[in-house]
């Protein structure tokens, strides 16, 4: 049975993404530090559920482990938002975070992976990373930064790995009502974790990244979706967002 890696996979787009690819028929295995819920999600579908710190070498080495030799698809999802701060505000800790688990992480585990790709004769690495790449917006220079950073890793990949059958994508979500995200961000203060979202008609789910996944994941296997940015109609960009209903005719 062809494999999937997925981290980040016990909430959010992760949790989504391994549901989808397990009903696509991958062997999916389903990497991230919530023991607990990690394993819930896998006996849905028969996954196998591995306990893994992205920023810690001795999980991601436990992860290559039990995803075996052949890898078909592996998609870097874990990561986050910590702190909403302007940069004259700036708690380093928070940055040094986000920069260990958002690009040290992905590269950690891609590097890890990469022998089982090639093993596999070709494969897929899906990178979720964020509009927060595509510039800059108030309050948000540590995730952007990191964001950035993710994307050209995976930009820099893709030239590296040129000539061999490895397809990379990064895939830019806008604003996405997922799972936990903005409770990480604003430290568990749910309230302005629903500010986030208040008044938007229809932000994207967990569901709708999911569903890019596989898209991209199931075209032929000559085809490389470079980047793929995916937004609710009610955003325009980062800082462009309309709240309230959207004007019809």
């Amino acid at each position: 049975m062809t494999t999937a890696v997925v981290t980040g996979a016990s909430s959010g787009i992760g949790k989504a993404t391994a549901r989808a690819l397990a009903a696509d028929g991958y062997r999916v295995v389903l990497a991230a530090r919530r023991a607990d819920k990690l394993a819930g999600i896998a006996e849905e579908f028969g996954g196998v559920a591995v306990t893994c710190d992205v920023t810690k070498p001795e999980d991601v080495a436990r992860l290559a482990e039990a995803a075996g030799e052949d890898v078909a698809v592996l998609v870097n999802n874990a990561g986050g938002a910590f702190g909403l701060e302007p940069v004259a505000e700036a708690e380093l800790d928070k940055w040094r975070a986000m920069y260990e688990v958002n690009v040290l992480g992905t590269v950690a585990v891609t590097t890890a992976l990469l022998p089982a790709l090639r093993a596999n004769g070709g494969g897929t690495i899906v990178t979720v990373t964020s509009i927060a790449g595509d510039g800059a917006y108030e309050k948000g220079a540590g995730y952007c930064g990191v964001k950035a950073a993710e994307r050209y890793a995976s930009d820099a990949l893709r030239l590296e790995l040129n000539g061999e059958p490895i397809r990379i994508c990064d895939l830019a979500p806008g604003l996405v009502e997922s799972e936990g995200f903005s409770l990480v961000r604003f430290d568990g203060d749910e309230a302005k974790a629903k500010a986030v979202y208040e008044g938007v008609e229809n932000p994207l789910t967990e569901e709708d990244v999911a569903e890019c996944v596989r898209w991209v994941v199931s075209l032929p296997a000559h085809v490389n979706i470079d980047r793929m940015t995916v937004k609710p109609v009610a955003q325009a960009a980062p800082h462009k967002l309309h709240r309230g209903p959207l004007a019809r005719g």
